[in-house]
C-alpha cells in the first residue's frame, strides 16, 4: 500500500529539483478576477472578466496603434540631466540611472512616426514606469520636437498621457514644460493639423493642466483616473465629501471635459475615424 502512503516523513525533493510556477503566468485584476497572462496580452491587456484596463506603456501602445508594429522612433537618445544636484531620499542622478536600468527607457515619454490604418501618424506616449511618468525637461522637449515633426511633415499628432504630474526634482524647469508644450500645440492648431489627446490611467497634475486637455478631440480609456490634484487633497481643500466615481473617466466625461471614452481594442479604429472626420477625408 506504499504507493499512496509516504514511506518517509517530510519532503525529500532537493531544492534544485523543485518545480516552481514561473512568475507572470497569471494576472489578478483589482476586482479579484484571475486572467491568463497570454490571454490578457491577446485581449489588448484588458481583463475579459471585468473589462479592467491594465496599465501598459509605449511599447504596447505602439504595437496596438502602428500597422504591423512598424515605426521610426524620434529623438530616442535624449536623456535628463541633474543641473540642480537634487537630493531627496537619494540623488536624482542615481534615481535616473535606476529608472533607466529597470525600465530600459531613456525617460518618461517616447515619440515615433509610422502608419496607422495606412496613413502617417506621429505618436508621443508616456511611460508611467519611469519615475511615475513625471514630466521633466526631456519629456517636454520630446513632445515639442514630436509636434515640430508633425508640423513640418503635415502629419496628425496623437498624445497618450499617463503621468503623476511635474517632476519635482527639476523644479521650475519642469513647470516650464507646461508652457512650452501648450505653445507648440497652439502652433500645431495654427497649421491646421489635427491633435488627438488620449488620457490613460492616471492622467494627473501638470499633464492634465496642459496638453492632456488641449486636444481637438479629448478621449480616454474606461475607468482611467483623470484629475489635477488627488481626491484627498481636493477633499481637504474644499472641506466637502466627494461624489462617487470622482475623477474617473466616466465622471469627467459626464462633466464635459472629455469627448469620448474608447475601449482599448477600439482605439486604432476610433482614433483614425476621428482623424478622417476632422480632415474631411474618406473614412477608412
Amino acid at each position: 500500500m506504499a504507493w499512496f502512503k509516504r514511506t518517509e516523513k517530510g519532503i525529500q525533493t532537493p531544492t534544485e529539483n523543485k518545480k516552481d510556477v514561473p512568475k507572470g503566468l497569471w494576472y489578478k485584476s483589482p476586482t479579484g478576477k484571475i486572467v491568463d497572462a497570454d490571454e490578457l496580452a491577446r485581449n489588448y491587456y484588458v481583463s475579459p472578466e471585468d473589462g479592467y484596463h491594465v496599465r501598459i506603456g509605449s511599447k504596447e501602445y505602439f504595437s496596438i496603434l502602428f500597422d504591423d508594429n512598424e515605426f521610426t522612433e524620434l529623438d530616442a537618445g535624449i536623456t535628463s540631466k541633474d543641473p540642480l544636484k537634487f537630493v531627496d531620499t537619494k540623488k536624482y542622478s542615481d534615481r535616473l540611472k535606476e529608472a533607466m536600468d529597470k525600465t530600459r527607457l531613456k525617460d518618461a515619454v517616447r515619440s515615433a512616426v509610422g502608419k496607422s490604418k495606412g496613413k502617417d501618424l506621429v505618436i508621443a506616449c508616456m511611460d508611467f514606469a519611469f519615475i511615475g511618468g513625471s514630466m521633466g525637461a526631456v519629456v517636454g522637449e520630446k513632445i515639442a520636437r514630436a509636434i515640430d515633426y508633425s508640423i513640418k511633415h503635415k502629419i496628425p499628432f496623437l498624445m497618450i498621457s499617463k503621468s503623476g504630474g511635474a517632476r519635482m526634482m527639476e523644479a521650475a524647469m519642469s513647470l516650464m514644460q507646461l508652457a512650452k508644450t501648450s505653445a507648440k500645440l497652439a502652433q500645431l492648431a495654427d497649421a491646421g493639423i489635427p491633435y488627438i489627446s488620449l488620457c490613460t490611467d492616471p492622467t494627473t497634475g501638470g499633464t492634465t493642466a496642459s496638453y492632456a486637455m488641449l486636444g481637438d478631440i479629448n478621449i480616454s480609456e474606461p475607468g482611467a483616473l483623470i484629475g489635477f490634484a488627488g481626491p484627498r487633497v481636493v477633499k481637504d481643500t474644499t472641506g466637502k465629501d466627494l461624489p462617487e466615481g470622482f475623477q474617473t473617466a466616466e465622471f469627467v466625461l459626464e462633466h464635459g471635459f472629455l469627448d469620448f471614452i474608447t475601449p482599448r481594442k477600439e482605439l486604432k479604429d476610433k482614433i483614425n475615424l476621428y482623424l478622417d472626420l476632422i480632415q474631411n477625408q474618406p473614412i477608412r
